[in-house]
């Protein structure tokens, strides 16, 4: 047996498989929401750096500061 098979045999997946869930959730729907929005706060080619190579963080910061309110 490998030692990389080995270390995922040891990883308690019940607890991981959630939150690899929640972060492709939030990863999709903040690049959806990229997409579709027609202003935001810098460039749209930095957000999407930030959405997909902060972990778990990179969306919400998108969703916080990111997002241009109207009005």
């Amino acid at each position: 047996m490998t030692e990389l098979q080995q270390v995922l045999e040891s990883i308690n997946w019940g607890l991981v498989a959630p939150l690899l869930i929640i972060q492709l959730i939030l990863i999709v729907t903040a690049l959806v929401d990229l997409i579709r929005i027609k202003n935001t706060n810098g460039p749209k080619w930095l957000w999407v750096l930030i959405i997909l190579f902060i972990n778990i963080i990179g969306p919400i910061i998108y969703f916080v500061i990111g997002r241009r309110q109207n009005g």
